[in-house]
């Protein structure tokens, strides 16, 4: 094969004289992430791989769940709970990210299990989610809590540091070892919901409820009402009427309960509609 006259040289390098590169070829470096650059609603800064850890830990992930990460950065929660033989997905804003992300799976050998989509996370279908894996801002959290409280009583909400004000956390656990800032897992069950009024056996039990935390009063056919106090974790409740202590479990519109020691037999409670 002939060449024109332009100096009997294979295209590749012609372009490359052209265009003014050198060599035969340009790379371009494949998309890392760097800490602290900018988000949608904030600055990415991820988890430790420590902390992951000690978040999977304390909400007892097993291979039967289904973990969501809201603002999944670089995938190494997800990633991380895969390892540990759950499925999981990502949602992250910054399509890069998400890239970047599959990549990192693929990696590990563990793309049958984490997925990765590009989305809001406002917008995110949580609703299969039995665990829910998050390192956000006060801020982007108080957005999301209606959504989270809709959730089926007892799926698992395990936080890095940061949650909204008034909701306590069922139980708190703290890296030391190595860790600077940071460093506290909230763990969070989400309740059952309580707040109506229910029909007892002698008399009408009336429920307010604040997140997990549970008062009202109970009023006996013909008597005073008398103040009740309790706490639900996932189905499970605990109220206090007249000083006598009841444990249960909540079921849609029935409560099931019985009593520490001798007392009434006031449960079942059926809700008032």
């Amino acid at each position: 094969m002939t060449f024109p006259r332009l100096g009997f040289l294979p295209c590749l390098v012609c372009v490359g004289l052209l265009t003014g590169t050198q060599g035969w070829a340009q790379t371009t470096e494949p998309y890392k992430p760097t800490v602290g650059q900018p988000g949608k609603d904030a600055v990415w800064v991820p988890t430790s791989e420590a902390m992951v850890e000690t978040m999977f830990d304390h909400v007892k992930l097993t291979p039967q769940d289904f973990v969501i990460d809201l603002g999944s950065g670089d995938g190494r929660t997800i990633i991380a709970a895969a390892k540990r033989g759950a499925r999981g997905l990502g949602v992250e804003y910054n399509a890069e990210l998400v890239e970047y992300s599959k990549r990192q799976a693929a990696e590990a050998g563990v793309s049958e299990k984490a997925a990765f989509v590009q989305g809001d996370m406002y917008a995110a279908d949580i609703s299969k989610a039995t665990v829910l894996a998050l390192f956000l801002l006060p801020s982007n959290i108080e957005k999301l809590v209606p959504k989270f409280l809709d959730l089926p009583p007892g799926t698992r909400i395990v936080a890095n540091t940061y949650w909204t004000s008034g909701w306590t956390a069922d139980d708190t656990r703290t890296l030391e070892d190595g860790c600077d800032t940071w460093c506290s897992s909230h763990l969070f069950i989400i309740p059952a919901k309580v707040q109506g009024s229910w029909r007892v056996a002698d008399g009408v039990l009336s429920l307010t409820q604040r997140y997990q935390m549970v008062e009202g009063a109970y009023t006996p056919t013909g008597g005073t009402p008398g103040q009740v106090k309790g706490r639900l974790r996932g189905n499970a409740i605990t109220l206090t009427l007249d000083g006598v202590e009841y444990e249960g479990t909540v079921s849609g519109d029935t409560i099931q309960a019985t009593a520490k020691g001798a007392s009434p037999a006031r449960f079942p409670a059926t809700r008032i509609r």
